[in-house]
């Protein structure tokens, strides 16, 4: 018989999650308690701290992750044959700020130390952590031209400028309403992003996504730092744009870095590809992260609405008020109702990818994910594609999908994304996209995909706050430009937009 390492999150938990593969009649180690495990338990996976009657609350995280549905014995292995979720139906959410909350107590920190990193400074005081050129396309018909356009650019681009970047997306033509709103608040937030030094637009002439419908969406964009054209109004569109690059890079010629204190930074916090560990080392780690910023008065992030469901009253009694707490009660029920509309299940939720990595109900998958928040008090809700303009925790409205949230964060101002995962993703978007694996495994057969494992808190060799300082440090180092994440190496880079409506 070996024995195997388990955690317990929370002392009120009926489960634990074991470190390793564990074997029937292993002797799984949890704290100062020793269970016999009754059957084979992948690593990742709950094995039962007690004997739980079919029909009764399982917690985890010290909340309720579900019911039983089978009697499950001391030392059994607990997943989707023996739990299942309790989500049902909409819910009247009541304010009451103290009733719930994290079980755990908020980590101390010294608000008063505001590391520094290099950043570039706009002219209207938002700061950024890259220099680039941005070619955004009105529609998806030349998307062929920005990418040529960006390429022969980067050729030519000097040492001020940190990249020149197209991003291609299939919108723009045929859409209506709310549907070509979404695709004009995406544009327009990244046309007015710090990380841009300058950008070109590159439109057709007769989409539906007309140029100055769209130019009215990006508010305060730098005119200076901005050339536009319609590829049908000029004779050769590739010749055009290379012009129009070479007059934007005179002007990020005397662009220079700059000492800023970690309060102008704005983080989104993300998940993807999320296992069992997920929500005890990297969420967490990256949590600690979330409360670091906002103390200094920088701006975090949190988006995946449908990954709230289950978690949002703990949310909610995060919330600086009445007003911000009635936004997320508008925000949840207003996903809900979204998937109602279209005739799919509220709570169709883990990812067999998820299941396979040992979370079983969307109660537990959203306990783990909201850990990427920390403690910190939720000041504001965003609409989809809305700028951040204040500091502290924000909640995001967007869907769970990976590339639809993480775009829908830079949109709303990130400079830098935190990516936690726990299956591994190759997935990079406009911004710096430092990817945080929940174990050790997925960061040495991936490298070229993970900066950071958060897996030595499996083994004992880290704790949290260790963990929390070495990302720091790597988290500045990237915002100042001294390292590349490894989205940027690989040339990861991508938009993903929110796609709701009628197409003609």
């Amino acid at each position: 018989m070996k024995r195997v390492h388990a955690i317990r999150i929370h002392p009120s938990d009926d489960v634990a999650v074991v470190a390793a593969p564990a074997q029937a009649g292993d002797g799984v180690v949890v704290g100062e308690v020793e269970v016999t495990a009754r059957g084979d338990i992948p690593a990742g996976h709950k094995i039962a701290l007690r004997d739980i009657s079919g029909g009764e609350t399982v917690r985890k995280y010290g909340f309720p992750i579900g019911h039983a549905t089978a009697d499950v014995r001391l030392g059994d292995w607990v997943h989707s044959h023996n739990l299942g979720t309790s989500l049902a139906g909409s819910i009247e959410y009541l304010y009451e700020p103290e009733r719930l909350g994290s079980p755990t107590p908020r980590p101390k920190s010294d608000s008063k130390k505001i590391p520094t990193f290099m950043g570039y400074r706009r002219a209207n005081g938002r700061v950024g952590t890259r220099n680039e050129i941005w070619i955004l396309n009105t529609v998806g018909c030349v998307n062929h031209a920005a990418e040529r356009i960006a390429r022969a650019g980067a050729e030519k681009a000097g040492k001020a400028i940190d990249g020149v970047h197209a991003f291609s997306h299939p919108y723009g033509c045929s859409q209506l309403g709310d549907d070509l709103q979404n695709t004009q608040r995406v544009l327009a937030g990244l046309m007015r992003h710090p990380n841009a030094g300058s950008v070109l637009v590159l439109g057709l002439g007769c989409e539906s996504n007309q140029l100055d419908s769209l130019l009215a969406h990006a508010g305060d964009v730098d005119k200076s730092r901005l050339k536009v054209f319609n590829s049908q109004d000029v004779m050769d569109e590739i010749e055009e744009g290379g012009t129009a690059l070479g007059s934007l890079m005179e002007r990020m010629e005397r662009d220079k870095r700059e000492e800023c204190p970690a309060s102008e930074l704005i983080v989104g916090h993300k998940c993807g590809g999320s296992d069992g560990f997920s929500g005890i080392t990297a969420n967490p780690v990256v949590g600690r992260i979330a409360d670091r910023i906002t103390d200094w008065g920088g701006g975090v992030i949190l988006t995946e609405v449908p990954e709230m469901f289950g978690a949002e009253q703990v949310l909610m009694a995060r919330a600086a008020d009445k007003g911000v707490f009635d936004d997320i009660v508008g925000m949840i029920n207003g996903f809900k109702d979204y998937f109602i509309r279209h005739g799919q299940p509220i709570y169709e939720n883990p990812s067999p990818g998820n299941k396979e990595g040992g979370l079983t109900t969307l109660e537990e998958k959203s306990l783990g994910a909201i850990q990427k928040g920390g403690h910190a008090t939720i000041r504001k809700v965003l609409r989809y594609g809305e700028q951040a303009s204040t500091g502290g925790l924000s909640l995001l409205e967007s869907p769970g999908n990976d590339g639809v949230s993480s775009t829908a964060m830079v949109v709303s101002g990130a400079t830098l994304l935190l990516f936690t995962t726990g299956r591994g993703t190759p997935l990079g978007f406009p911004v710096p996209t430092i990817k945080i694996s929940s174990n050790n495994a997925i960061a040495d057969k991936k490298p070229h995909w993970i900066d950071f494992s958060a897996g030595g808190l499996l083994d004992g060799s880290a704790t949290q706050d260790e963990l929390a300082d070495r990302l720091l440090a790597l988290v500045l180092d990237i915002a100042s430009g001294q390292k590349l994440a490894r989205n940027e190496e690989q040339g990861y880079r991508e938009i993903a937009i929110w796609k709701e409506g009628v197409t003609l």
